[in-house]
């Protein structure tokens, strides 16, 4: 599934979210412009059996009271499982589109960054994407729907 056909599924199921179809098309072109970007279409996220994605967290080897809360996004399955020589029976891994993982991320508060691991050779490196920094972007395209409220309009009567 390409870019175009992500968002309009995401427009389409918009509902299931708790988010207006218009809200999903305002912030499409910020999305879509993040996920192409990444190399994949489709990521795989580690998962519990309950469907909730698995999170790590990473603390800073000389500052180790600085932490941060990621979650890790695979170019593919066997990649899953290289990353993990010992792998959970409780932990499955899925496709998610990459615009839904962009979508989704913004809803879960914990989650501070999503590390997407674009080769399966290479595991320790990967596109760091912040939370905050989707949440800024999708805010400026947000005021985009927001009426002005600098007074009535020039034509009311």
């Amino acid at each position: 599934m390409n870019l175009d056909q992500q968002i309009q599924q995401l427009i389409d199921q918009s509902s299931r979210y708790g988010v207006p179809p218009e809200a999903v098309q305002a912030i499409a072109p910020v999305l879509k412009a993040i996920a192409s970007q990444l190399q994949h279409p489709q990521y795989y996220i580690p998962q519990h059996l309950d469907q909730g994605w698995l999170m790590t967290t990473l603390q800073n080897r000389t500052q180790p009271e600085l932490s941060k809360n990621v979650v890790y996004a695979f170019p593919s399955l066997s990649a899953v499982k290289a990353s993990s020589p010992n792998p959970d029976p409780q932990i499955v891994a899925l496709p998610v589109p990459v615009v839904h993982i962009l979508f989704q991320m913004l809803a879960m508060k914990p989650i501070d960054s999503i590390i997407f691991v674009e080769t399966a050779e290479n595991l320790k490196s990967g596109v760091e994407v912040r939370r905050q920094d989707i949440q800024t972007l999708l805010q400026q395209a947000l005021q985009t729907l927001q009426p002005n409220r600098l007074g009535p309009p020039a034509d009311f009567a």
